[in-house]
């Protein structure tokens, strides 16, 4: 049975002179989640958030705070980001050597675990770990920069996993991409989560949020939802 789809726009497509803002109106205009794409500049090449930007922006999100931690070592910055306000926490597969014990410190703060893995990581290891995860967010673009063009290679790993994850409760988050072209391209594979930046974004500000709805519905439209 298919999952209702949820909507999480990426806010690193926002402004960043008024990120309170933008993530109210986004909510307000059809969001389900707000995605927050943490980078260090190390794992990744580009530096965004951190812990403090998270509990700064936290008073204005209603919903769920969805943080996406393109960082290594994770580990110590655990507690840093669930203190922050984060509901759901996601690693890298990547990023270390322990990714089961990250996902177990990732729940230990009593949050929901998530676990990331780049275009050209297989899918060996999940089996292992689907008895501690919330989700698994598939990158379908390369790490590190918004509004790269999709990579259509990652459709069969998306319908794997979902075979995979058969009846268990885990959300298959897609991160990269995202347009009203690729959106039920992904959804028909299995996800039901979307991380959606310029494609949510184009057209507004804070000011003018009525673009990020129609934006937001057009996704929806597009996927049958």
């Amino acid at each position: 049975m298919q999952k209702p789809l949820i909507i999480a726009p990426s806010i690193l497509a926002a402004d960043f002179a008024n990120f309170g803002a933008e993530c109210r109106a986004v909510e307000d205009q059809g969001a389900d989640w707000v995605h927050v794409d943490v980078m260090d500049g190390h794992f990744v090449p580009n530096i965004t958030f951190g812990p403090a930007m998270c509990a700064a922006i936290r008073p204005y999100i209603r919903g769920i705070m969805d943080v996406h931690l393109m960082i290594a070592p994770v580990d110590p910055y655990i507690a840093a980001f669930a203190a922050s306000g984060a509901d759901i926490i996601t690693a890298h597969i990547e990023a270390g050597p322990h990714i089961h014990r990250t996902l177990q410190a990732i729940r230990n703060t009593g949050k929901k675990a998530g676990l990331a893995l780049n275009p050209g990581t297989g899918i060996d290891a999940v089996p292992a770990l689907l008895d501690i995860v919330d989700l698994i967010c598939v990158m379908t673009v390369n790490p590190g920069f918004g509004g790269q063009s999709f990579i259509h290679s990652q459709i069969e790993k998306i319908k794997s996993l979902r075979q995979m994850i058969g009846s268990r409760p885990i959300h298959i988050e897609i991160d990269g991409g995202v347009t009203v072209e690729t959106a039920p391209l992904v959804v028909a594979a299995g996800a039901d989560v979307l991380v959606a930046g310029s494609a949510v974004f184009k057209g507004g500000s804070a000011n003018n949020p009525a673009p990020y709805g129609a934006n937001i519905r057009a996704i929806r439209a597009a996927v049958g939802a």
